[in-house]
């Protein structure tokens, strides 16, 4: 009878303090904070620090895209000659007092960079990386009942510390997760499939519970498999114990029947949801997003998805999202993806940083495959006050972190330890860091760093290599690591390591053939690839030669116009033409695939020219999301679609000669027609990806027509465009969502008399708006624009500008003006729900 009272009393404890939200909630944590730019000398950490002459917004925030364009700026052009600075954010809010007995951490996807946290003036730590994924708990913290005060400094003055546009603020999601006291671990689940057939698979899930009750706790654990119309699939239970103040991790395996397996056409999705239990009573409930797809990387074959071959297409792309900076938005990231799909782009390399959650859960649901990268620099600088001042300190918590926040998404295939290392040549500093006691086991063999270094066998770098490939093993035995190297040579010590599951190499084209006669035993992907330079609209004739800028990675290089001509005839010193890459990694079917750099130009690094220009000439989609003409070339080889595309436009001097492509598919020829002449029939001969016409410029009217077998398949035609008389605003989507994030991309042309686009105009265009939304951006991919990129006013150029269209979190219509002087005002409705 003893017992049995005591049972009962224990349950009612239980009933009457837990029963209520037992479950745990995630609540955005991004609206109302407030902001000022500041010197180093502001503490502002403090509860009562008044704040009250701040400025509010709303987060994701990056404060340096708001700037106009400088040359002074210390982050260069090379950084987008944007500045940098030092920010404080200060958010107060309340806390009810049923949440006492809970558990409230506070979540940041990114904060660049050298972020320090204070909750009620209680320091909760600082972390140097910007591209990182941290939290803190705030329990001890808070006043239960009344105001509580977050704040958050962040440190970007010390410039340059990047060789691309960085972005400053708390530029990506913050939310308050409050959970029970018993409760799944951040990113606490790991969820693998080792055993995939056509009637059944296997899925494995570890699971981390923590319990920060007073006793050990029995805890049920309860996984439940979903399809994508959410019906149950499968579920196991089970328990474990927990000691107090302790995480322990449980291991359960579901049965999945005819398994829909995840792949690039069809990226089904299930879903884990993880429930504990004390007594019966549920604690937590925590989603995990999982796809069930096998792979392997063959020497000989490349990449193999579900037992097909497959060719990794692939783009990389820096976080930038062109006139928002690097504030993240999911639409903005999706319109990318969308952009990219479109031109038969698979794979996705994350240059050269932990990307943002919303980019890895698109990739997901849209399909890609994504090689997710971690680092820009080990110890070797890249510029002066860079990640390698913190490496020594950080990089296995940072490259932890990292792994175990993304180890869940399907799309993630590959881990990438760095990008063109320094450590690549030479010996590395001499630093303090954890290699197990120079100890390192690779393939189950101890390797005695000391003898190795002794002997000449193994050097400092290669010790490194293995000691980071280690960490990431420890955190996902499931995935190969590489490395993206332009050190390219049998002696780079990264390679020596014999650490890396994939051979990795930036550029060096000519060496792809001959790869496997050199590591017989490793497969090989192509990390980075071509560097060829396009200004959308821009031409240089004749075509037929390849301007190489500049001549040496090391020279400076000018030209008058600052830009770069839109043929495929313009590269780096150190890359390749788009067609010539695309032939060599085509022909070998040992290269699993590539990364091209870039799928769009991003802010900063205008290589070849350097200020007034301040964003990149490599993308193949311009900054604003304007397609080059190359964008077709790889729509003709990449996808199933019909392509026809000729360029350029037809608008030049009497007297100019000027070379008129096409890239085309599905035919066996193309005539091209100059006012209803034939100039010709052209065919592709031998491995070439494009036809060419060399024609004396005549106004008019230039039409292509491809045809099979003597059959049309497709015609498209130029026109010669006269002056101005309308403007044209195209929505890339008429109905958003009133959630204070959505977004309408606009984009505006000029048409002529008889409705066709100018293809020259540069006239300047004036937005307002009305209703429930304002102008996040304006854009037209001019590498040499200065206005400020939030500026409701740009300039067409080369016949196009967009503006950027954000609801405020209110149901409605926007009303987007458009005016041009001399034109009449031009308005496009958005409805908002």
């Amino acid at each position: 009878m003893k017992i049995i009272k005591f049972t009962v009393v224990l349950l009612l404890f239980f009933s009457t303090n837990l029963i209520a939200k037992n479950t745990r909630e995630v609540e955005d944590f991004n609206k109302d904070w407030k902001f000022i730019l500041a010197d180093s000398t502001l503490k502002a950490s403090a509860k009562t620090f008044d704040d009250s002459s701040w400025r509010m917004l709303n987060l994701p925030h990056d404060w340096s895209i708001e700037s106009d364009f400088g040359k002074d700026f210390p982050a260069s052009a090379g950084g987008g000659a944007l500045p940098g600075g030092l920010g404080w954010y200060r958010k107060t809010f309340m806390v009810d007092r049923s949440l006492r007995k809970r558990k409230i951490f506070i979540e940041f996807d990114g904060v660049y960079r050298n972020s320090e946290v204070w909750i009620n003036g209680n320091y909760l730590g600082k972390r140097p990386n910007g591209y990182i994924s941290f939290g803190y708990e705030l329990t001890p913290f808070l006043k239960f009942g009344s105001n509580n005060v977050i704040a958050v400094k962040v440190d970007n003055l010390n410039q340059p510390n990047s060789r691309w546009y960085s972005g400053s603020g708390i530029y990506r999601n913050v939310r308050l997760v409050i959970t029970h006291p018993v409760y799944v671990d951040k990113w606490g689940t790991f969820v693998t499939t080792p055993l995939i057939n056509c009637d059944s698979a296997v899925i494995s899930i570890q699971t981390t519970v923590t319990n920060t009750m007073k006793f050990a706790q029995s805890v049920g654990v309860a996984q439940s498999l979903y399809d994508a119309n959410n019906q149950l699939v499968s579920t196991i239970t089970g328990a474990l114990m927990v000691d107090t103040g302790s995480s322990n991790k449980y291991l359960q395996n579901l049965v999945v029947k005819m398994p829909h397996l995840w792949n690039l056409e069809d990226p089904y999705l299930y879903k884990i949801v993880t429930r504990l239990n004390i007594f019966g009573i549920q604690t937590d409930e925590y989603e995990t997003t999982v796809g069930i797809r096998s792979f392997t990387f063959d020497v000989n074959k490349g990449f193999f998805l579900n037992g097909k071959p497959v060719k990794i297409n692939g783009v990389c792309d820096h976080h930038d999202l062109g006139a928002l900076g690097v504030a993240v938005n999911e639409r903005a990231i999706q319109r990318q993806l969308e952009i990219l799909k479109g031109m038969g782009v698979n794979g996705i390399r994350t240059s050269h940083n932990p990307p943002a959650p919303e980019l890895l859960d698109l990739c997901d649901r849209m399909g890609f495959v994504v090689m997710d990268e971690a680092f820009d620099m080990w110890l070797k600088k890249k510029t002066t006050y860079d990640y390698a001042s913190d490496f020594e300190k950080w990089h296995e918590r940072d490259l932890k972190d990292q792994i175990t926040r993304d180890r869940n998404h399907p799309s993630v295939f590959i881990w990438s330890i760095g990008n063109e290392v320094g450590e690549q040549w030479g010996d590395t500093p001499a630093v303090d860091v954890d290699l197990q006691q120079a100890n390192i086991v690779l393939n189950n063999k101890k390797v005695n760093e000391t003898e190795d270094v002794k002997l000449g066998r193994l050097g400092k770098n290669a010790i490194l290599t293995r000691h980071l490939v280690d960490i990431t093993k420890s955190v996902d035995p499931t995935r190969p690591v590489t490395a993206a190297c332009n050190g390219t040579d049998d002696n780079n010590p990264l390679f020596q390591s014999g650490a890396l599951d994939l051979i990795g190499f930036n550029y060096h084209d000519s060496e792809f053939a001959g790869i496997t006669k050199r590591y017989p035993t490793t497969p090989f992907i192509v990390t980075e690839s071509v560097s060829s330079l396009q200004t959308r609209g821009y031409y240089v004739n004749p075509s037929d030669s390849v301007i190489i800028a500049p001549k040496r990675w090391d020279k400076p290089y000018t030209n008058a116009t600052n830009q770069c001509s839109a043929y495929d005839n313009s590269r780096a010193p150190w890359g390749s033409t788009h067609e010539n890459n695309l032939r060599i990694v085509d022909k070998y079917d040992h290269i699993a695939g590539q990364f091209i750099w870039t799928g769009f130009d991003y802010l900063g690094e205008p290589t070849p020219y350097w200020w007034p220009s301040r964003s990149s000439f490599f993308g193949i989609v311009d900054l604003a999301g304007f397609p080059k003409d190359v964008y077709y070339l790889y729509q003709s080889e990449w996808t199933n679609k019909d392509v026809l595309h000729i360029f350029p436009h037809w608008n030049w001097n009497v007297g100019d000669t000027i070379d008129v492509w096409a890239y085309y598919n599905h035919a066996d020829e193309v005539e091209l027609y100059l006012n209803g002449v034939s100039l010709g029939k052209r065919s592709k001969q031998g491995d070439a990806m494009h036809v060419m016409w060399r024609v004396p410029y005549v106004p008019g009217t230039l039409k292509a027509v491809s045809r099979k077998a003597g059959k049309e398949v497709l015609n498209k035609e130029i026109k010669t465009v006269g002056q101005p008389m309308s403007v044209r605003l195209t929505a890339d989507r008429m109905t958003i969502k009133a959630d204070g994030q959505d977004l309408s991309f606009v984009t505006v042309e000029l048409l002529d008399k008889d409705g066709n686009a100018s293809p020259i105009a540069n006239q300047l265009v004036k937005f307002s708006v009305d209703g429930n939304g304002f102008i996040a951006g304006t854009d037209n991919g001019d590498q040499n624009d200065h206005v400020s990129l939030k500026k409701p006013d740009r300039h067409l150029f080369y016949g196009k500008c967009l503006a950027i269209v954000q609801n405020n979190g209110k149901a409605g219509n926007i009303v987007l003006k458009a005016s041009v002087e001399g034109l009449p005002t031009q308005q496009v409705e958005i409805t908002c729900k």
